[in-house]
C-alpha cells in the first residue's frame, strides 16, 4: 500500500511569495544605500502601501505626502523668480502680490527654495542622512531622523512647484516678524501654513513655519477659519 503523499500548503506558498516581493521591492527602491551604506533597510522604512496622489480635485488641491507620491509623467510650467528660484506659474501671480504686500509693510522677504527637481530633492535628502550617519546614527536612523524635516522624492511639495519656503532678509527685518505676518496673512493670497505645529501627528512633519502650499484664496480662507491642514480639508471632501 502506497504511503499517502503530503501535499503541500498553498499558504506557504503564499506567504513566500508575499515575502519575495516585499524584498524584492525593498531592493529596488532603495538599492542605492544598500551599495553605498552596506546596510540592508528595516521593513518600517518602506512604506508599502503609498498610492499615487489624486489629481481629480484640481492641480492646486494635490495631496503629496509619505502616503501619497506626485503622479508619474506630472509636468508643471514654471516661471523665473528674480533670485532664480522657480514656481509653478499659475500661482505667480499671487505670490508675487503677497511679497508686494508684505514689502509695504517694511518687512524684506524672499523665496529661498521654489520648485525641485525629483534629483534635487535625492540630493537634499541624501545629504540629511549623510549627516546624521556622521554623528553616528545607522542607517535606518539616519532616514528616520531625515524623514522628519525631508520628504523623500517623489513626496515633496517642492516638485509640485506649488510650494515655497520664505525666509527673511535678517539684516533689514526678523525672521519672526515674516513669519507672524505669513501666518495672519498668507491665506487671503491662497497660500496655506503646510505644516503647522499642532498637526505635527496628521502631517508627520515637524512645525515649518516658512513653507507654503498654494490651494486656492476660497479654499485657503475656510482653511484658516476652520483650522484645517490640508490632509483634513481634504478628508471633508470625500
Amino acid at each position: 500500500m502506497k504511503k499517502p503523499t503530503r501535499r503541500k500548503k498553498p499558504l506557504k506558498k503564499f506567504v513566500a511569495l508575499v515575502l519575495l516581493v516585499v524584498l524584492g521591492y525593498m531592493v529596488i527602491q532603495n538599492g542605492s544605500y544598500i551599495l553605498s551604506q552596506g546596510e540592508f533597510p528595516i521593513l518600517s522604512d518602506v512604506n508599502l502601501f503609498r498610492k499615487e496622489a489624486d489629481t481629480s480635485l484640481g492641480w492646486n488641491l494635490i495631496l503629496v505626502n509619505d502616503n501619497y507620491s506626485i503622479p508619474n509623467n506630472y509636468e508643471v510650467k514654471l516661471t523665473e523668480l528674480s533670485n532664480g528660484e522657480k514656481v509653478d506659474s499659475r500661482i505667480y501671480p499671487q505670490l508675487q502680490q503677497m511679497f508686494d504686500d508684505a514689502r509695504a509693510t517694511g518687512l524684506e522677504l524672499f523665496v529661498r527654495e521654489g520648485y525641485r527637481t525629483s534629483q534635487d530633492q535625492k540630493d537634499i535628502m541624501d545629504e540629511r542622512i549623510q549627516q546624521y550617519r556622521d554623528e553616528g546614527y545607522s542607517q535606518s536612523e539616519a532616514k528616520k531622523l531625515a524623514e522628519e524635516y525631508v520628504a523623500e522624492p517623489g513626496t515633496s511639495e517642492h516638485e509640485l512647484g506649488i510650494a515655497v519656503d520664505i525666509n527673511a532678509d535678517t539684516s533689514k527685518c526678523s525672521s519672526d516678524a515674516v513669519y507672524t505676518w505669513l501666518a495672519n496673512n498668507a491665506y487671503r493670497y491662497g497660500f496655506i501654513k503646510r505644516y503647522p505645529e499642532d498637526k505635527i501627528e496628521i502631517t508627520g512633519v515637524n512645525n515649518e513655519p516658512w513653507h507654503y502650499r498654494y490651494v486656492g484664496i476660497d479654499v485657503a480662507q475656510e482653511m484658516q477659519e476652520k483650522g484645517l491642514c490640508l490632509e483634513e480639508y481634504i478628508e471633508t471632501l470625500k
